[in-house]
């Protein structure tokens, strides 16, 4: 495959044009740590944004940023730190569990949607994003959205181009909101629970007036594998508070006397807080270097667990649960079983299961992702034909 990377939007729109006008399709890439995503695409030629790099505008005081979409999330992420602010929705890093090298961009995540466990309380990314300027699948340079709320004249093309994948245009900068970092976290640890008591107990802790920010459980077969073993022993249920530390002290203790009727509760200060919910974001346990499929399943916070038992009569699953339940992430002891998940998720009133990580024979013969309505895939052609009517962006990539 060919990799073509523009230094400009200018060259950008020209190699659209060129390649629109041979009908010769692209596929569009960042950082290359999240290609694996998706069905296969069929394309030559790869347009990539890692050219179209760095920081256009950053006042912290306005709490917005502008990049170009090639920037390194690194890069952004050092930049936000030193102003003690941050991007809420708490970006996944995919390259532990899809063994890709290479480094995540700003666009990619956007393009993306990648959202990690802060999103029951701050949103998806695409909720975080103001801006953008992309070249449409005719080579025409768009932008839409703006840097600051009041002015969103174009906020829903906004919202559609987050989590298209690079099938609507490619991304050449994106503006997006960045709030105070909290100043410290701590987490509440329940000890013992099922995967039945533990949805019960993180419905009643976000129903509590105390903020969880981050709500997950981590049933005995992976709870090992995090803190480098040093969770206790058996099943975990885990419960953050972030904020100002006299507020988390008041919230925490609160959240623990309301805890305690579910189970035995310990605590987790800051450092091991903070890497707890970072290696729950990265799905540390199915990052094992294998190529076992990796399904990553929203649903009803209520049924996540039900999904797991139902299917565990008929196949291999491992599991674990974020977003209060409703954040399945499962690995497959064999193959996808794709049309059990979904056949098993329609039963239980319906959610989305996309496909992360399998081999390639397994993705051929398996939907990445989870097939639309008939009435919302026919508006969703309907939108690809308005942006790239010769679809020469990632095609095949979405179904």
């Amino acid at each position: 495959m060919i990799d073509l990377m523009p230094t400009s939007e200018e060259q950008a729109a020209a190699i659209v044009r060129a390649h629109q006008e041979m009908n010769r399709p692209l596929a569009i890439c960042g950082g290359d740590t999240r290609s694996g995503f998706g069905n296969a695409v069929a394309a030559e030629d790869r347009l990539r944004s890692t050219r179209l790099s760095g920081i256009v505008a950053y006042n912290p005081g306005e709490m917005v940023m502008t990049a170009r979409s090639g920037t390194p999330l690194a890069e952004v992420e050092s930049a936000l730190s030193e102003s003690s602010q941050m991007l809420a929705f708490e970006p996944m890093d995919h390259r532990p569990i899809m063994a890709r090298s290479g480094e995540p961009t700003i666009g990619g995540v956007f393009a993306a949607n990648v959202s990690g466990p802060r999103r029951i309380i701050a949103g998806a990314a695409r909720d975080s994003l103001l801006g953008v300027r992309f070249v449409n699948g005719k080579g025409e340079i768009i932008k839409a959205g703006g840097r600051v709320m009041k002015n969103v004249t174009g906020l829903d093309l906004v919202k559609l181009i987050a989590g298209s994948y690079g099938t609507l245009g490619f991304l050449t900068e994106v503006t997006f909101r960045v709030p105070p970092r909290p100043k410290t976290e701590r987490t509440l640890l329940l000890s013992g629970l099922n995967d039945a008591e533990a949805a019960n107990a993180m419905a009643a802790a976000m129903a509590l007036p105390v903020e969880v920010s981050g709500a997950a459980h981590l049933p005995l077969t992976v709870t090992w594998k995090f803190l480098a073993g040093k969770l206790p022993e058996g099943e975990a249920t885990v419960l953050r508070i972030e904020g100002l530390a006299g507020s988390v002290d008041v919230r925490i203790e609160k959240l623990a006397a309301a805890m305690s009727v579910f189970a035995a509760v310990t605590r987790l200060d800051e450092p091991e807080s903070r890497r707890l919910w970072r290696e729950i974001r990265e799905v540390l346990p199915y990052a094992d270097g294998t190529a076992r499929p990796v399904w990553r399943v929203s649903v009803a916070p209520g049924t996540g667990h039900q999904l797991v038992a139902a299917l565990r009569l008929e196949a291999g699953v491992d599991a674990f649960y974020d977003w209060q339940g409703g954040l399945v992430w499962m690995r497959m002891e064999a193959g996808p079983e794709g049309e059990l998940v979904r056949r098993y998720i329609k039963a239980l009133g319906g959610g989305h299961a996309t496909l992360i990580r399998a081999t390639g024979q397994a993705r051929a013969a398996t939907a990445a992702f989870h097939p639309e309505p008939e009435a919302v895939a026919m508006l969703s052609q309907r939108v690809k034909e308005k942006f790239d009517p010769a679809g020469i962006f990632n095609p095949g990539k979405m179904g």
